[in-house]
């Protein structure tokens, strides 16, 4: 039920992230979804790729600092309160959500990608209430 998320530290100047894009246009890996955020320094990258393995095997190589991260990513019906009931979920849990953001898929389902504080726990409670998880295979065919 985990996927690998690709986290990438850029130098916050420009054409950083283009660079960093191009590795993964150069090595055929498709970007299904991806996160940046910023600080004054740095920026940071986040996505989920169809080759999360080859991918940071690649940026590494091109001089990034690249590592992998278990992330779950939740499907959702297109529906008004479908996440607010996934997040109370996983509330009533008592685990934090140390970010979060949209994954795109090929079904009529929407899917987000989220980073638990105890994500084996966070697995588990959805799980048990039945929610449907995006597999690493899936996103391989994304």
């Amino acid at each position: 039920m985990f996927i690998k998320q690709v986290s990438v530290f850029l130098e916050n100047s420009a054409g950083r992230l283009q660079s960093a894009l191009k590795v993964l246009k150069n090595e055929n890996i498709n970007i299904v979804s991806l996160s940046l955020a910023d600080t004054n320094d740095y920026g940071m990258l986040r996505m989920i790729v169809s080759d999360a393995a080859r991918a940071k095997d690649a940026l590494k190589a091109a001089g990034l600092s690249a590592h992998l991260t278990d992330v779950l990513a939740i499907k959702l019906p297109h529906t008004v309160g479908s996440l607010e009931h996934v997040l109370s979920e996983v509330a009533d849990a008592g685990i934090n959500v140390e970010y979060m953001y949209a994954l795109s898929t090929k079904d009529e389902n929407a899917c987000i990608v989220i980073k638990p504080e105890n994500a084996e726990a966070c697995a588990k409670a959805l799980e048990d209430k039945k929610f449907n998880f995006v597999t690493n295979e899936e996103v391989e065919n994304f």
